[in-house]
């Protein structure tokens, strides 16, 4: 049985991007393990010939991207206008 980050590569390898709800919901794991999954895919793709590309998440309010937030997950709030209206950040693998 492949484990939850190989399972992610093979669903994200040529794939549209996807956001983290989406992949819980494709392979039945919960949000909180798939980021730690993620990261774990992050280093085993070093060692290949694939990346795993980021599309940041961003404010629906004032247009405020998350480019240089450390964590995978969704941002609760917007620090710019305080909106709660966040795109999720989406993966893919090239």
């Amino acid at each position: 049985m492949p484990t939850v980050p190989q399972r992610l590569r093979d669903t994200l390898t040529g794939a549209p991007p996807k956001t983290l709800k989406e992949l819980s919901q494709e392979l039945s794991v919960s949000e909180k393990d798939l980021a730690f999954a993620l990261e774990k895919l992050t280093l085993s793709l070093q060692h290949q010939a694939l990346q795993l590309g980021t599309e940041a998440a961003a404010c629906l309010g004032c247009g405020f991207e998350f480019e240089s937030r450390g964590r995978l997950t969704k941002p609760s709030r917007c620090p710019k206008c305080k909106s709660e209206r966040i795109r999720p950040p989406r993966f893919w693998i090239f």
